[in-house]
């Protein structure tokens, strides 16, 4: 069952076996669209998976950032039509979606 909570900015809040998607929803995310690819991911009903709107994860500029814990995997730029990929890829098969990596942290 996915769980929704409303803002976050801790990093080690769900159990060591759950994931936690964080979407930045701060003023520059969402001017480029964050509330909707946050609409996306809640709307994606993952086992295991709690989907959690962020206040700033300090990339501005490089939005909307979701940052996947405890994989610790960053992915900027996201569009809600990527999150389904994301979803399949990433949440359901373990395996981070090469193209859609934050280039600052997994060069």
């Amino acid at each position: 069952m996915t769980s929704i909570s409303q803002e976050s900015n801790s990093t080690t809040d769900q159990p060591q076996d759950s994931k936690c998607v964080r979407v930045c929803q701060n003023r520059t995310c969402r001017k480029q669209g964050a509330a909707s690819v946050l609409a996306a991911f809640q709307a994606s009903l993952v086992p295991e998976v709690t989907v959690t709107a962020s206040a700033c994860l300090g990339q501005c500029g490089n939005g909307p950032m979701v940052l996947v814990l405890p994989d610790l995997v960053w992915y900027s730029g996201v569009r809600p039509n990527e999150v389904p990929l994301v979803v399949e890829q990433h949440l359901l098969m373990g395996q981070r979606v090469t193209q859609m990596l934050y280039h600052r942290f997994h060069p």
